[in-house]
């Protein structure tokens, strides 16, 4: 898997989470999967900006969304 793709599909996982966990703990439930998926996302950002030479600033961030974008157009 390519760095960029890591990046944006742990950036999408990890907003599409945040409101499962607000849900779940307004309900007074446990949020185990909504946390499930959140370590997923931060694992695949932190190795998203572990093997990027350079790493990504956050400038950059849309450049990559674009690009990931542009790749699955192609």
């Amino acid at each position: 898997m390519q760095p960029d793709l890591a990046l944006v599909l742990g950036i999408i996982l990890a907003t599409f989470s945040i409101p499962s966990v607000i849900s779940a703990m307004s309900d007074s439930r446990a949020p185990r999967a909504s946390a499930v998926s959140i370590l997923i996302a931060g694992g695949l950002i932190l190795w998203a900006l572990r093997t990027q030479p350079g790493g990504y600033t956050w400038p950059d961030i849309p450049e990559v969304f674009v690009r990931v974008l542009a790749d699955f157009m192609n």
